[in-house]
């Protein structure tokens, strides 16, 4: 497992935390029922606060990707092929809405940047 944090990012930490860890969990890097550091490890690797870590593994329990055991542990929970794809689409969406914002940049409008994306569909760019 590797989590880096960028304090210039000016994204919160925990959630730089928890979008690393949603990424590997989500690509596989992360398996089923692997255990994953302790929040009281974790925030000592990283250097930052246990609350900080908490608040990410809380937040990927809450959204189905983790699970604990009293005494034992966080773990990777099961794939949840649906959890999986709502992921992937926000992914995808999130990527399509920065596609759009530079085609507005450079005056490309709606027909070419459907154009673009049909191309790109079809191999031919």
């Amino acid at each position: 497992m590797n989590i880096l944090i960028d304090n210039k990012s000016g994204a919160p930490i925990y959630e730089q935390i928890y979008t690393q860890l949603k990424a590997q969990i989500v690509s596989g890097a992360l398996g089923q029922d692997e255990a994953l550091p302790s929040i009281r490890n974790l925030a000592k690797d990283l250097r930052v606060s246990v609350i900080t870590t908490k608040r990410a593994y809380d937040e990927l329990e809450r959204e189905g990707f983790l699970y604990t055991v009293a005494g034992k542990g966080c773990f990777v929970a099961p794939k949840n092929l649906d959890l999986v794809r709502e992921a992937n689409l926000r992914a995808v969406e999130a990527h399509l809405e920065e596609a759009v914002k530079l085609a507005a940049l450079c005056g490309l409008g709606g027909d070419e940047l459907v154009e673009t994306l049909k191309l790109i569909l079809e191999g031919g760019v």
